[in-house]
């Protein structure tokens, strides 16, 4: 969820993974691997189910992992859980192994948005998905393959197109603070970039343990705020690469990003407002003719406004100033309408900030608050407060470092100069991070491929047949929307979310 849009403010482990403490990291050029300093775990099948493993690599002398068993949710297809050790910093994550073979098949990055809110969304909620084989008195259904959903606050249920059909998944809660993530003694993280230097190490760490997964083919995805995100994140992985091939160490695989109804241009996607609510964009229009017309006149002077105090050059004051009154202007007659932000088509249901306009949300909560569950998932016993989906402070610190005003479409233009492919997917549901906003900045991204996505037409992409939604690519860029989907696409059209990500982290057109 893109949590913040609005409010701008603007362990130990049990058992050691590697028989080898490193104090410094090492000298680029010095292969240890060759001189028997450490061995690495290798299998994630002799992880214990009751204590964590602790994990560490030679570049990263202030990281560690702690990873244990986790079936949490199904007995058939191997889970895992743990944190990601930043000295006081702690970040929990999820893995799945695909249940289609989890020897051969890709591995999937997943994060949330927010800024601030928990990857437990897109797995109880979006890429999990239910059916199930057993059920029990109280109607509660127990055994599940892969990700679950959370439909009640009994627990969790099974739908066989879940995104770790044919992939390995994780999802992690970041940057610290978020979901089961926590600090020590209160750091923080408040800008995209210092999250950056942390997912990269964390995927250095996992991939070099695990034989099983070196060169696997690897996705970064995500959605909402993961449009800021996930450019960052995959340079990071990519320029890190260089300095493990120097030191003899494995590169990472990295294939593509995946960023679903991303905030990646947040100035082109405040003026996209305007066409949401008074044009016939994705539906009808909801706000007024008057105010349209009032919303209407201002557009060419706040585009004005930001290109020179945002983005030509960036002013802190200026650019909070004109992005406080454009977003104003444009965002609070939509939602005067009482609208749902993340899906125009219907209201919200519940107040946001309790519910997110989802009730499931609570049910998320409710099942995540359970200490038979938070012990199954190694929860950090120093966790003592609710579960909530979304941290405002954590938003709250990045708004207060104007985190969200920075757009990353020039890292997408470089991962894309680079051979990493890129899909933009979009709900056409969506209102606070629409599809009329990412295709703006999408055409409009300057890159060696910029005429020819520019100049393709749109077509339909089809699943079982029928129009799924409407897409354009070339070299290696996607834009895709998806009819009748919100913000959270893998939520409201599970079968074609899953058709679209099997025929990408294939290499398939739409």
């Amino acid at each position: 969820m893109l949590l913040r849009l609005m409010t701008l403010a603007a362990a130990a482990g049990i058992s050691a993974a590697w028989n080898i403490h490193v104090k410094e990291q090492l000298p680029l050029g010095y292969s240890s691997y060759s001189d028997g300093l450490f061995t690495p775990v290798e299998s994630l099948s002799s992880l214990s189910s009751s204590d964590f493993t602790t994990l560490s690599h030679p570049f990263f002398p202030h990281y560690g992992v702690r990873v244990k068993k986790s079936n949490f949710c199904d007995e058939t297809v191997n889970a895992y859980t743990g944190y990601i050790d930043i000295e006081a910093r702690h970040l929990f994550f999820y893995f799945f192994e695909s249940r289609n073979d989890p020897e051969k098949d890709d591995v999937i990055f997943w994060t949330n948005g927010g800024p601030g809110c928990s990857s437990s969304l897109g797995l109880f909620m979006e890429l999990g998905e239910y059916s199930c084989s057993a059920l029990l008195d109280n109607g509660l259904i127990r055994r599940c393959l892969g990700p679950c959903r959370v439909p009640s606050s009994n627990g969790t249920v099974f739908h066989p197109e879940s995104w770790n059909s044919n992939a390995n998944i994780f999802f992690i809660d970041q940057p610290v603070g978020v979901g089961f993530s926590y600090a020590e003694y209160g750091e923080y993280v408040g800008t995209t970039e210092e999250a950056a230097k942390d997912i990269a190490a964390f995927v250095s760490i996992f991939f070099e343990n695990f034989n099983q997964f070196k060169g696997r083919p690897f996705h970064m995805a995500g959605e909402s705020y993961g449009g800021r995100y996930l450019p960052l994140f995959a340079s990071a992985v990519y320029d890190q690469n260089a300095r493990l091939v120097t030191a003899g160490m494995t590169p990472i695989n990295l294939q593509s990003v995946m960023i679903g109804n991303g905030m990646t241009d947040s100035f082109k996607m405040i003026l996209s407002y305007y066409d949401m609510a008074c044009s016939p964009a994705s539906v009808e229009p909801v706000v007024n003719i008057a105010t349209c017309v009032g919303m209407k006149s201002t557009l060419q002077r706040c585009e004005s406004w930001m290109r020179d105090s945002c983005e030509d050059q960036y002013d802190a004051i200026n650019c909070g100033a004109a992005v406080q009154f454009c977003r104003s202007v444009y965002s609070q007659p939509y939602r005067d309408t009482g609208r749902n932000p993340y899906d125009l088509s219907k209201p919200c249901e519940g107040k946001i900030e309790e519910t997110l306009c989802y009730p499931q949300t609570k049910f998320i909560r409710d099942f995540l608050d359970k200490p038979d569950i938070r012990s199954q998932l190694g929860v950090d016993p120093s966790i003592t407060q609710n579960f909530t989906s979304c941290n405002h402070e954590v938003g709250g610190a990045f708004g207060a470092t104007q985190d969200v005003l920075h757009p990353t479409k020039d890292y997408v233009a470089a991962l894309l100069e680079r051979g990493v492919r890129v899909l933009i997917y979009v709900g056409s549901y969506d209102w606070i991070c629409n599809h009329v906003g990412n295709e703006r900045w999408t055409l409009a991204l300057q890159w060696s491929g910029h005429s020819e996505f520019a100049s393709t037409e749109m077509r339909d992409w089809l699943v079982d047949g029928k129009p799924a939604g409407r897409t354009r690519s070339a070299q290696g860029f996607t834009f895709a929307t998806i009819t009748g989907a919100g913000h959270m696409v893998p939520y409201d059209k599970p079968r074609e979310s899953l058709e679209l990500v099997n025929r990408w982290i294939a290499g398939k057109e739409l």
